[in-house]
């Protein structure tokens, strides 16, 4: 006698309770899974790309803006900062090193950040082909950008004004493509690169009419990028913001209140602001959370009805199942199945439905790629999650199937 196949023909047998409590159990995990996949790529992405800053300097304003447009792309800056000023902090003996960065130009939609090499040396970042940026309006671009737009090495472009993709093209001075990133699962991969002299002379182009355009085949009147430390620039330069990190755990205590206090820059940390964005997600999340096991608490009793309700009807089986020579512990095991296969049906459906969600989700905001957020990976706690369905389906019909261990074969065949 194959227990499960018996199990299975019973559950066919009522289609509208089976298809009722697969669903309820399915929306229950796949409201869990959503969350934990958001939850789960969006804190390693943030991780990620944090790492190695202790600390962002740029203008003053909101100090979560500054760190979700300087480190994760994701925002507008806000605003500019004097290179004069910025250069005056990396003299502070507490500065192990500082990464500047010129925000303002887009193409297509992809974000131009003026640099130097050490920032592709932050992410551990190295090249599919080509160079990095040496001269002014060469750049190196992002795994993504180039898949997305098709750009190859020597293509050439305008950039935009603006972190739009509506906004005017910078059509006096255009960018050549050098070199192409390999994936590397951070900020890297959804950007175009270019020293910051570049960004410089095309808003100079922009300012005065009638300039003559950049040529590619000689050394721009500005110079070649710089490799390391900060570029040099008029009493007037400015960058938007700088990535600094620390020699030793005292520049946290004293640099962000000397910074705030004393200059007209902004100091923010990485860690402490994404650590208050998580906590202000927390409460939503958690409550999200709540309701979708409520869900699977409810799809669990409706299981455990179904199958109180339905052995009223099956004494009768049972019993001709007991006198055919089924022991007490195979018919306790037969019920136990039928708990199991259907919420483990409700598992893997909610498992379908909730990648395919976040799959959906993500095509729709345009952001998703620059965060790193994919309903295509598996994340930790997905298996304990199905664990749990299945548990639920186990505790729902023990006192169903303690009450087919418990039936007496000439009570039932008396009664009939």
């Amino acid at each position: 006698m194959n227990l499960f196949l018996l199990s299975w023909k019973y559950i066919k047998d009522k289609p509208l309770n089976t298809f009722l409590n697969v669903l309820l159990m399915g929306l229950g995990i796949a409201i869990i899974l959503v969350l934990l996949i958001l939850n789960s790529q969006l804190e390693e992405n943030l991780a990620k790309n944090k790492r190695g800053v202790d600390l962002v300097v740029g203008a003053k304003g909101s100090p979560l803006q500054l760190i979700l447009a300087n480190v994760y792309h994701i925002d507008f800056p806000t605003g500019n900062i004097k290179l004069d000023e910025a250069k005056a902090l990396t003299r502070n003996r507490q500065v192990k090193s500082a990464i500047p960065l010129a925000l303002g130009d887009n193409y297509q939609g992809f974000r131009i950040v003026g640099t130097n090499h050490d920032y592709v040396k932050l992410y551990e970042g190295s090249l599919a082909s080509g160079d990095l940026w040496k001269y002014n309006l060469e750049c190196t671009i992002g795994t993504n950008v180039a898949m997305q737009l098709g750009l190859k090495i020597g293509d050439e472009f305008f950039g935009a004004h603006g972190l739009s993709d509506t906004d005017l093209d910078h059509d006096e001075a255009s960018y050549k493509v050098v070199g192409i990133l390999e994936p590397s699962n951070s900020a890297l991969d959804n950007l175009i690169l270019t020293n910051i002299e570049s960004i410089w002379q095309v808003h100079a182009h922009t300012a005065e009419e009638g300039e003559e355009e950049a040529d590619h085949d000689h050394e721009p009147v500005l110079g070649s990028a710089y490799e390391t430390g900060l570029p040099e620039g008029g009493p007037d330069a400015e960058i938007t913001s700088m990535l600094i990190q620390f020699r030793s755990a005292m520049g946290a205590v004293v640099m962000p209140r000397m910074i705030n206090s004393d200059t007209n820059m902004q100091a923010a940390s990485p860690a402490f602001e994404t650590q208050r964005l998580f906590s202000l997600m927390g409460i939503g999340v958690n409550m999200i959370k709540s309701f979708a096991y409520i869900i699977i608490v409810i799809a669990g009793l409706s299981i455990f009805i179904s199958l109180y309700n339905a052995l009223k009807d099956r004494k009768y089986d049972l019993a001709i199942m007991r006198s055919l020579g089924a022991s007490k512990s195979k018919l306790f095991v037969h019920v136990i199945f039928e708990g199991i296969i259907i919420t483990t049906i409700g598992g893997v459906l909610g498992f379908v439905l909730g990648h395919g969600l976040v799959e959906f989700l993500t095509g729709l905001y345009e952001k998703s790629e620059a965060i790193g957020i994919s309903g295509m990976v598996l994340v930790k706690g997905e298996f304990y999650v199905l664990l749990i369905s299945i548990g639920v389906g186990v505790l729902a019909s023990i006192l169903p199937a303690f009450n087919a261990y418990r039936t007496e074969i000439s009570k039932v065949l008396a009664q009939e």
